[in-house]
């Protein structure tokens, strides 16, 4: 067995960077965090190259005494607690003592700070080590500047992930302590170019404008409610504003940002069915208790925490949701606006319109008594007879109701059946689609306009009568002309006499920049405009009404959508836009409603529109007779 030997202090601070320093949003979490507990009300972040190259923290804390910065860069050195009783009251963001140490250890880093009335310092340090210290004028607070991040310890870099996606989390990490900190104004810049700025005037709604987009802000609501241990408030969203991931879940407990499954549990239940599959919502709860009731000293970061009463919690949350939602805001349950599965050939035998095909009509059977059988029916002729005297029944042999698989147009409809092939040649340069599919977009009988309803067109065909949801009909139509043109990348661009800005949270505002190529194949053109916005000069000629509210809408499924489904995604856009424009039930003449007839036989499903609604049933004459009792 090797000997043992008690490592370097250099080595224990390496090992303990490793805890506590993960990525460079690690370093800004930490060192906003500490600038928080000094009472800070202005703090300003700015970063180069994702953070390896540069980070740069300024406050207007309480600063640090000069006599105590050396003790500030030692391991398990702190001012936020004195004793074991203070573990079970913690009241600050950070008090393990091991930021600055750990922060240290794997950077050059250089520290200005002053306390009031007293000479500044300046003090720098480099891989855990000190290099030198001097008197420095500055004012009261703190700038730490952090250069060349894992300069010694390079294996860290293999983890990292793309610049972009570790600007993105040092983006968010000061989001959610802005959020925590409303009365607290935040400044951050990349580069030198600023991408958020926060008033610090202690607005919650005013703060998720600054991180969100004003956008959003004026779509959520508020809530607030309390109990003998828990006092919660905070903001959330309209169940129609979403997005496809649970990272606009803010938890803030006594302003530190927690993850805890059991309460994003409980957001989610408080808003019931009102949200659709795969959904959530944008909301900022923050949570006021008794430190007492936490334990925050369970991981290294801080992030995890135990509660105590937890359940209690959980139900208090449920129900502040739920009733804001019921006092505040109008909404259907999500049941009703389920997006239904295509039908495939074998799901569509029951709605088939040639449904001579492959009958499925069932009727009910009698009741069997001890003195007749089900076959007791009155007698045909002399095979039918046969048939039932022996228990039986062939169905080979076609009859004159409903009640068995074959009918007398089973040959007939089986040669009609065979005529249909996957792709015929007038198909070439269209959009491939199953066969099951094109056989029932075949199967749409020829309709014959009768009349119309308020909401009904009224056709037939071989004495079936079709009743057609002009809204749904409609719908599936538009979707049809918008997605051809955009699967076709033939779009025409109309000019606008006053162009649209568009302002999106810092966030949102990334995803869409990584997405501006794929965003125009769609026909819209984005060009970036101040913090956090682009300008919009042209729109393509398939959006007609309200061309803002149209292109944030387009923008937000890009947002909700997994990057690389461009064609699951025109079929989304294509769809918001034909309820768009359809939005309601309108006067048809008879050659309008003729038209639409004609128009939905060419469609590849003219039973559905986009989102898998029914656009037309059929009553066929054995059903109308059924109904009138004609059968009797």
């Amino acid at each position: 067995m090797p000997k043992i030997h008690e490592l370097s202090e250099n080595l224990t601070n390496q090992i303990a960077a490793g805890e506590v320093i993960e990525r460079p949003a690690s370093v800004v979490k930490e060192l906003v965090e500490n600038s928080l507990d000094a009472g800070a009300t202005r703090i300003r972040v700015d970063f180069i190259d994702a953070g390896l190259k540069q980070i740069v923290v300024q406050d207007n804390g309480t600063g640090i005494a000069r006599d105590q910065v050396d003790l500030a860069f030692t391991r398990h050195a702190t001012s936020k607690i004195n004793n074991e009783h203070d573990l079970f009251k913690v009241a600050t963001l950070g008090f393990r003592g091991e930021a600055l140490a750990s922060i240290s250890a794997v950077s050059h880093v250089e520290i200005i700070t002053a306390t009031e009335g007293a000479i500044g310092v300046r003090a720098t340090f480099s891989g855990g080590n000190k290099k030198g210290q001097e008197d420095s004028a500055a004012r009261q607070g703190t700038k730490i500047t952090v250069k060349d991040l894992f300069f010694n310890t390079p294996a860290r870099l293999k983890y990292l992930r793309s610049p972009r996606t570790e600007t993105m989390k040092i983006v968010d990490i000061i989001n959610r302590l802005s959020l925590g900190y409303p009365h607290v104004s935040f400044t951050l810049s990349n580069t030198g170019k600023v991408i958020l700025r926060t008033t610090g005037n202690g607005n919650l709604k005013q703060t998720v404008a600054n991180v969100y987009g004003r956008h959003i802000a004026e779509g959520m609501e508020e809530f607030q409610a309390k109990d003998s241990d828990f006092k919660i408030n905070g903001l959330m969203s309209k169940p129609s504003l979403t997005r496809s991931t649970r990272n606009f879940i803010s938890i803030l407990l006594n302003g530190r940002y927690i993850k805890n499954f059991q309460l994003n549990t409980a957001i989610m239940d408080g808003y019931g069915s009102k949200l659709a599959a795969r959904h959530y919502p944008i909301v900022v709860l923050a949570i006021h208790v008794d430190p007492l009731l936490v334990d925050v000293n369970v991981h290294p970061t801080k992030q995890e925490v135990r509660l105590s009463k937890e359940k209690e919690l959980s139900r208090l949350i449920t129900s502040a949701i739920s009733n804001a939602l019921v006092e505040k805001v109008e909404q259907t349950s999500a049941f009703s606006n389920l997006h239904n599965q295509r039908d495939t050939l074998v799901d569509q035998l029951e709605f088939n319109l040639n449904q001579d095909v492959v009958n499925t009509t069932r009727s009910k059977e009698p009741e069997v008594h001890e003195e007749e059988s089900v076959f007791s029916a009155p007698k045909k002729d002399a095979t039918e007879e046969k048939q039932t005297s022996s228990g039986y029944v062939n169905l080979n042999i076609p009859r004159e109701d409903d009640k068995y698989i074959i009918t007398k147009t089973w040959d007939k409809n089986v040669a009609l059946q065979q005529t249909l092939t996957p792709f015929s040649s007038n198909q070439n340069n269209q959009e491939v689609i199953s066969s099951g599919d094109e056989t029932l977009a075949n199967n749409l009988p020829r309709l014959a306009y009768i009349g119309q309803t308020d909401t009904y067109l009224i056709s037939e065909n071989n004495g079936d009568l079709f009743l057609v949801d002009q809204v749904a009909a409609r719908r599936r139509l538009k979707f049809e002309q918008i997605f051809k043109m955009i699967a076709a990348k033939k779009i025409v661009q109309q000019g606008l006499l006053t162009p649209i800005v568009l302002e999106f949270g810092n966030l949102d505002f990334l995803q869409i920049k990584d997405r501006i190529e794929q965003i125009k194949t769609l026909g819209i053109h984005l060009e970036e405009f101040g913090q956090n916005s682009f300008i919009v000069r042209s729109y393509p000629t398939w959006i007609h009404n309200n061309i803002e509210e149209s292109i944030r809408q387009i923008l937000d499924s890009y947002l909700n959508l997994d990057k690389g489904k461009s064609n699951s995604l025109f079929k989304r856009v294509a769809a918001l836009q034909a309820k768009r424009e359809i939005k309601g039930k309108i006067k048809l003449s008879a050659a309008e409603g003729k038209q639409i007839l004609l128009d939905l036989r060419k469609t590849t499903d003219p039973y559905h529109d986009a989102d898998g609604r029914i656009v037309l049933i059929r009553m066929s004459q054995n059903e109308l007779r059924k109904m009138f009792k004609r059968n009797e």
